[in-house]
């Protein structure tokens, strides 16, 4: 992949200019802090994701400053739609270099409650919707024959259970790991690394209730804080310096792996 390689300077290696970069799930918080990283980086970026207006808002914001975007209205369901949005890619930058999967849900019920409809939801988004654009971008990176970097988006909650109805997600995220390793195994050799980071409670619309001063989110976020050495929970600018890492070539010998952003949660 193109600007990734040293040119005198450390700092050099993180430079991700020359490079194209596709996120999906952009219009989320951790999808919309990736792409503004990758952009600060220097690397062009294409923001995928099912909400329009915040769609349009982020290539906006991403634009004032400078940044050479394109926009790709998609949630991927079947090859066809990740194929279409890796070739939305290509026609806009020429290639593609970077992957960054950031889309996903969650649904929190019971298992004895839950409904068959409600697992395979979130199995379909956090899994089959990760497979299918990994599979998609392998392909052009296989294509170019440059190599790349593919990252997926995991949870603390790939290696740890909970208690309190993640059974699907849990699942969902020990199988984006499961993922990642094998991917990297695969396509290494074409010098295509593939790594995940592993969040855990962070700032967004959906968290927002547990960053109240009021209510019960205040009792659930001293329990967490209990638990985090670094004693706070995440905000979306925490993966950035993760995300350019492992996007450039800082991380060229970096594959398999899952970076942990998560205050030392999973330390203890």
């Amino acid at each position: 992949m193109s600007g990734g390689a040293p040119r005198g300077s450390s700092l050099d290696l993180f430079d991700l200019s020359g490079c194209a970069a596709l996120v999906t799930g952009a219009t989320g918080a951790l999808g919309g802090s990736a792409a503004r990283a990758l952009a600060g980086a220097g690397a062009g970026v294409a923001l995928a994701g099912g909400n329009v207006e915040k769609l349009a808002e982020l290539e906006v914001d991403l634009e004032a400053h400078d940044v050479v975007t394109t926009r790709i209205e998609c949630r991927p369901q079947t090859q066809s739609d990740a194929g279409a949005m890796v070739s939305a890619v290509v026609d806009a930058f020429g290639r593609l270099d970077i992957v960054v999967l950031s889309a996903g849900i969650n649904i929190v019920a019971p298992t004895a409650q839950m409904t068959d409809d409600e697992f395979n939801a979130v199995m379909g988004a956090n899994v089959h919707g990760s497979w299918l654009v990994a599979q998609a971008a392998g392909r052009q990176m296989l294509k170019q024959a440059e190599g790349g970097r593919i990252i997926l988006v995991s949870s603390t909650r790939g290696r740890l259970g909970h208690p309190a109805g993640y059974s699907a997600y849990c699942a969902s995220k020990s199988a984006v790991e499961g993922l990642t390793r094998a991917l990297a195994c695969e396509w290494g050799p074409s010098g295509i690394t593939v790594n995940a980071i592993g969040p855990t409670v962070f700032r967004s619309d959906l968290t927002a209730w547990m960053y109240a001063d009021d209510g019960p989110g205040r009792e659930v976020r001293e329990a967490m804080l209990s638990r985090i050495p670094l004693g706070r929970l995440g905000e979306p600018d925490d993966f950035a310096g993760a995300i350019v890492f492992l996007a450039s070539g800082a991380a060229s010998f970096v594959t398999g792996q899952v970076l942990y952003i998560d205050g030392g949660y999973t330390a203890g």
